[in-house]
């Protein structure tokens, strides 16, 4: 049995079980980022945490002269820094997993100057990164008094709210916050909710005394009649798939902005005409202020390219240097070609990413993730919440990660 333990062969397997526990640890790490905790017993997890904790580390000091297991003493002691600063409350949560960095890192198989210089390096991570969060929350987070007034589930179950009272210098506020009841992730004793998710969807100031919050169930046809009545103007924003996929090509969304003040007289509009100009809505002649052409079968081109353009495109003089085969660094060299006698740029040709609410139908609508019903919150007979908007507007991606300063908010 001693022979059996002493061989090497034996350790590399053990190193490799040992690992699991790091990945957890950067699961961990991962969680404290871009997920709140809430733990319902903390002895519980304390004592599972713990016991876990001990058996990691009797394998990690018997593998300690492994390659993986000191490699796994700097990461588990790094991956833990966004927990303990993110979540510094759940100390029964964290310090039985800091102290198996720690003694694993004193006792593994590494040299005592890279064992020091580790230890410095995570040390100073530790100071720096604890400093940094201690001065963005002291400095760039509001502190003002909030109080939950009530809180729910949707009719669904999709959804929870909390109605939330503010008091600030100008009077407070009263608010409808709403976020997803799906995305949260339950384990034992611990639930992570998912951060960025709460969503203001209505706020009237000051505080109101008297609150009426009503939901009810609506239907994608009559919730898209209402917004229509509402206005012809509402527009969805479609990725270039989704436009493809409604046979919506190129040369149809094109569009000319920030145009310069003699271009837009040339063209016969005036200063106040700030919106965007739709190509297809331009005559001949209009277009070819801006050097564009359109042939027989209704392309865009670009009528004169310059040498210098058409040396950016990687393109000959005498082709057709069709709009709609432009990439946006293309697109960036034709409007960088039509320059005022100051160097800024006389216009911006692009694409348009939205379309009127109006030219969508029922089915398209399904298509892109409107369900057939769902629930509508009205405040004080106001209506503040559709799921229509949520699920159009992807206000709720449960699938979408992405780092910004908000996270630690």
């Amino acid at each position: 049995m001693k022979a059996f333990f002493s061989n090497v062969w034996t350790k590399r397997f053990v190193s490799i079980i040992a690992v699991f526990y790091t990945v957890a640890v950067c699961y961990l790490c991962y969680y404290s980022i871009f997920y709140d905790i809430h733990i319902s017993e903390r002895s519980s997890v304390c004592m599972i945490v713990s016991a876990i904790s001990a058996i990691a580390l009797v394998l990690m000091l018997y593998t300690r002269n492994q390659l993986l297991t000191k490699i796994s003493s700097f990461v588990i002691l790094t991956a833990m820094l966004p927990v303990v600063v993110m979540y510094f409350n759940e100390k029964a949560l964290f310090i039985p997993i800091v102290v198996v960095g720690i003694l694993i890192l004193l006792f593994s198989g590494a040299s005592e100057g890279k064992k020091t210089m580790l230890g410095t390096v995570i040390l100073l991570l530790y100071v720096f990164g604890a400093l940094g969060y201690y001065l963005f929350t002291s400095f760039f987070v509001s502190h003002a008094k909030t109080e939950v007034i009530e809180s729910g589930v949707s009719p669904s179950g999709r959804y929870r709210y909390e109605l939330i009272n503010t008091e600030d210098t100008s009077g407070g506020s009263t608010s409808i916050v709403i976020e997803p009841n799906y995305a949260d992730v339950t384990y034992p004793f611990v639930t992570f909710t998912l951060k960025n998710m709460k969503r203001v969807c209505y706020q009237e100031r000051p505080v109101c005394e008297n609150v009426e919050l009503e939901w009810s169930t609506g239907t994608r046809a009559d919730i898209t009649k209402e917004l229509n009545g509402i206005s012809d103007n509402i527009l969805v924003t479609l990725t270039n798939e989704e436009f493809e996929a409604y046979n919506i090509p190129i040369d149809r969304r094109l569009q000319i902005s920030g145009i310069n003040l003699y271009k837009l007289i040339e063209v016969g509009k005036s200063a106040s005409d700030v919106d965007p100009l739709i190509l297809d809505d331009l005559s001949e002649n209009q277009l070819a202020a801006f050097d564009i052409g359109k042939d027989s079968s209704d392309r865009y081109y670009v009528l004169e390219p310059t040498a210098e353009f058409l040396n950016t495109i990687e393109r000959n003089m005498g082709e057709t240097i069709y709009l709609s085969e432009l990439d946006s660094n293309g697109i960036k060299a034709f409007n960088y070609s039509h320059l005022d006698e100051n160097g800024y740029t006389m216009f911006d040709l692009g694409k348009y990413n939205t379309i009127p609410l109006t030219q969508l139908s029922d089915t398209q609508l399904a298509e892109l993730g409107v369900s057939e019903s769902g629930d509508v919150l009205k405040f004080n007979d106001k209506t503040c919440f559709r799921y229509y908007v949520a699920e159009l507007e992807d206000y709720y991606n449960t699938e979408k990660r992405t780092f910004s300063i908000d996270l630690f908010n």
